[in-house]
């Protein structure tokens, strides 16, 4: 029986989301961070500020992606794309210079990890496909591949407990996850997105202008955007 539940936790809008669904859930819940020397290093401060203010213990975990190289959230030397206004996603290659390579499988296999070590029983993930079609480690195949991996891999395999990856969010649009952490009082005005590695929305990434778009489908105003206007107070 699952007792227990992590949700992979960048600081970032799915996964605050996760968080809050989360929470809703379980009681024991706790929110794992990942430092892998990405550019947008200003989450890790969000996440941070957001599990403390939610009271959810947290752990942060510290890998170097950087030594691998190969894109622009790890890899100064690579500029992070811009636009001017959010960009038609088609699921096809090449893959965006913002895929990190395999950074969700590293991620997972971590996370498993320890949670085989701290007896939890299921990472709970903000991942989804619609808004991220050109990214392979997002789509559902690749989740359920992982489950498998992690429950062959580990001890779970000698157990009659099993061991669970949710991405609850997989076949959501945007403006859909934010309408259920809404629903769910998810404060979303210390949610970090920027690709850049900015607070504010830098209104020209592709991050941060498919969230400008989600929050105007849920016709709402982002409350990051909100906080930031108003000198980053709250």
């Amino acid at each position: 029986m699952i007792t227990k539940s992590a949700v992979l936790f960048s600081g970032g809008l799915d996964s605050t989301t996760a968080l809050y669904w989360a929470l809703r859930r379980r009681a024991e819940v706790q929110a794992l961070t990942f430092d892998y020397g990405q550019r947008h290093r200003v989450e890790i401060r969000a996440a941070r500020t957001i599990a403390r203010r939610l009271g959810v213990p947290q752990t942060i975990l510290k890998i170097d992606l950087g030594q691998i190289g190969g894109s622009a959230l790890t890899d100064p030397a690579i500029a992070v794309p811009k636009y001017r206004r959010a960009p038609r996603l088609h699921g096809k290659s090449p893959l965006p210079p913002t895929y990190v390579p395999f950074r969700n499988g590293i991620l997972l296999a971590l996370a498993a990890a320890w949670a085989e070590t701290n007896n939890i029983g299921e990472i709970i993930c903000g991942f989804n496909i619609i808004d991220s079609p050109e990214y392979p480690d997002t789509r559902p195949v690749f989740v359920r591949a992982m489950e498998r991996a992690v429950r062959t891999g580990t001890s779970k395999a000698f157990g009659p407990a099993g061991f669970k990856i949710r991405a609850p969010f997989l076949g959501l649009r945007k403006s859909d996850i934010i309408k259920i952490g809404l629903a769910l009082g998810a404060d979303y005005s210390r949610s970090i997105t920027c690709y850049s590695g900015k607070e504010k929305p830098c209104e020209s990434c592709s991050a941060c202008l498919l969230r400008a778009r989600a929050f105007k489908e849920v016709g709402a105003a982002d409350p990051l955007v909100e906080r930031m206007n108003k000198g980053g107070r709250r």
